[in-house]
């Protein structure tokens, strides 16, 4: 039976997925609230006109709130940046990294991570206030009444409408389908596709595109969309030994299984840290009165070539980075050793280690070379001689079609819960009353 043919039959799970939509309904009613004291038709006009800039990503992740001058125009990516900053510092602390194993400690390393995302938001928000008020770089009069009071009356709103969101996506984790920072910022993605399905439509009827690029175009999308899929699902199986165990008199047999790493461990993060490494200097640059840092900023985001490749190997650099702090192989190694495992071959300690390390670069050579490739592939095909209208980023496929896996995955765990629940019921029912005779 399918998980879709199973839906009717689980009440909690429907009160889960419909809670999980009025939660992300709240949120897009939101997105249009704008910011007191700011036109926000005229920020419509300069963001449809401008290039690309730092701000592109922050209205990308806030599903275009940041255009419309929301409240909620940081979105979540203060926290994102914050916790992605939290986790790689807990790696590179033994302290930390020790008080993180408690749950107390978890909870300590989740309060701290709140507190810099209050600093992120009061910065961020800083340069969205200082920006506004300069009209985006246009001169344009988007701030009705521009000053102190408005800096501060935004930077709090800001600030607010980033923890409000917050709240909205641990409502989803706790009472919806799990996920719910990453659901949010999936929804806030998909909200752009109509509006490229449009554009798509409009290039037909003006008569810029044909049938055979139509055909082609999707033949590219499913082609990039099945490889994405293929390889965030695909893992890398090493095969681990476990030993015989004795109880008494019964011996049971040594057990086979296999250690699961993951082609790609670092998923969204590496394009995420790329783009705003590259793009939040050179969108200050652009708005410092320095023409020379004027200059140089626009013409590196305008030259598609070096921007591309600047940008690959950022991601490849963060690829390799990010999964070296996550993944450390002395302690999957000495877990296995604690366990009485090992890896066929290879000797405990020392040796198991190596070989780890030795799979994880290989992975990490192809998971970076994939992240790379996908990032760039949508730039690549709006350019000339192809000029295929790509609308999505590979950034946004890849976190869309990951929180989709999630999404099916965490369902599929309800399930298969609520089935063990139901046999042990049945089995419960079926065996014989006993009677105490005494």
């Amino acid at each position: 039976m399918s998980s879709v043919d199973s839906l009717p039959k689980l009440p909690e799970l429907n009160k889960r997925i419909l809670f999980t939509l009025f939660i992300l309904i709240i949120y897009r009613l939101g997105v249009f609230v704008p910011i007191p004291g700011v036109d926000s038709a005229e920020i419509l006009k300069i963001f449809s006109n401008q290039g690309k800039s730092f701000f592109d990503i922050i209205n990308l992740f806030s599903g275009g709130a940041f255009e419309r001058a929301s409240i909620f125009a940081l979105g979540v990516m203060p926290y994102i940046t914050s916790s992605i900053v939290m986790s790689l510092v807990v790696k590179t602390i033994p302290k930390l990294e020790e008080l993180n194993k408690e749950s107390s400690g978890k909870k300590k390393i989740a309060q701290y991570s709140r507190y810099l995302t209050i600093i992120i938001c009061f910065f961020q928000a800083s340069l969205l206030v200082t920006a506004l008020q300069t009209g985006l770089g246009t001169g344009a009069n988007i701030v009705f009444d521009p000053g102190l009071s408005f800096y501060l009356l935004t930077v709090f709103t800001l600030t607010a409408g980033t923890f409000f969101v917050m709240w909205l996506g641990e409502q989803i984790t706790n009472f919806g389908i799990g996920n719910g920072l990453s659901l949010i910022i999936a929804a806030s993605i998909i909200t752009g596709a109509p509006s490229a399905i449009g554009k798509l439509f409009n290039f037909v009827a003006i008569g810029d595109l044909n049938i055979l690029t139509i055909i082609l175009y999707l033949i590219i999308m499913l082609v990039v969309l099945y490889s994405v899929v293929f390889v965030e699902r695909s893992f890398r199986k090493i095969p681990v030994q476990y030993p015989q165990k004795t109880q008494g008199r019964k011996v049971s047999m040594a057990q086979s299984s296999h250690l699961p790493l993951k082609i790609n461990p670092a998923g969204v993060i590496p394009p995420i840290f790329a783009s705003s490494i590259l793009l939040l200097p050179l969108t200050i640059f652009n708005y410092i009165d320095v023409p020379s840092l004027n200059q140089l900023s626009a013409s590196f985001l305008n030259n598609g070539f070096i921007y591309n490749l600047v940008f690959a190997l950022l991601v490849i650099f963060f690829t390799f980075f990010y999964t070296g702090m996550v993944i450390n192989p002395t302690e999957l190694s000495d877990n296995l050793k604690k366990n009485g495992a090992f890896i066929p071959g290879i000797r405990p300690g020392n040796n198991t280690t190596d070989y780890i390390k030795g799979v994880m670069s290989k992975l990490t050579i192809i998971g970076a070379l994939y992240l790379a490739l996908v990032c760039v592939i949508p730039a690549i095909l709006n350019a000339k001689p192809f000029s295929l209208p790509f609308f999505f980023g590979g950034t946004s496929l890849l976190i869309v079609i990951g929180v989709t896996l999630d999404t099916i995955q965490q369902i599929q765990s309800f399930l298969i819960s609520d089935n063990y629940d139901n046999y042990g019921n049945k089995k419960r029912k079926k065996e014989p009353k006993r009677f105490n005779m005494r």
